[in-house]
């Protein structure tokens, strides 16, 4: 658990703290972006062994990278981006169907709530817009978590995927196609 003298460092503080081999100084780093990284990865690779090993993978990585952050984006931004990275890599190496993810993990998207509908509907809803986002490519399932799961803007989800914000647009608009498609495939 971290203390709270650490939790009133700057982002700086804690990234410099860090580097110079403050392990509780990591740790605090690692409570503010854990949350963040398990939608990310767990939105693209279902509730599974093999989401959890890429999310600690995720905060291995950043631990000896962390000398590599110039600060030129926002840590969250650097962090997104090893995290998509790891997730796509795992996703070329499965090359099969992936399984839906659960709710349970993740905070957010349990709290979904949909207007008119019971608790039993809700849940069987959510089941069938995680099954139509695990049909998707990759490449949109990514763009879609980024945008419309984690709440990042064109701009940032672009800086993200290292992709023109013309792609991130384009590929978000044929995802919808798609997922509309296949929604009215499942019902």
């Amino acid at each position: 658990m971290v203390t709270e003298s650490y939790r009133n460092l700057s982002e700086k503080e804690l990234i410099k703290a860090s580097i110079e081999g403050d392990r509780n100084a990591f740790g605090a780093i690692m409570d503010s972006y854990r949350k963040m990284v398990a939608r990310t990865v767990k939105g693209m690779l279902g509730d599974s062994a093999s989401a959890e090993d890429i999310g600690q993978e995720v905060f291995i990585r950043l631990f000896y990278s962390l000398s590599d952050f110039r600060g030129d984006s926002k840590l969250s931004t650097y962090i997104q981006k090893i995290a998509v990275n790891l997730t796509l890599n795992e996703l070329k190496r499965r090359k099969r169907v992936f399984s839906m993810f659960s709710q349970k993990a993740d905070d957010e998207i349990n709290a979904l709530e949909i207007p008119g509908l019971d608790s039993g509907e809700r849940k069987d809803t959510i089941e069938i817009v995680n099954k139509a986002l695990m049909a998707l490519n990759p490449d949109f399932r990514i763009v879609v978590t980024m945008r419309m799961l984690q709440g990042y803007s064109t701009k940032e989800t672009a800086e993200i995927l290292d992709l023109p914000v013309g792609t991130v647009l384009s590929r978000l608009y044929r995802a919808q196609e798609q997922l509309r498609i296949i929604l009215k495939n499942l019902q």
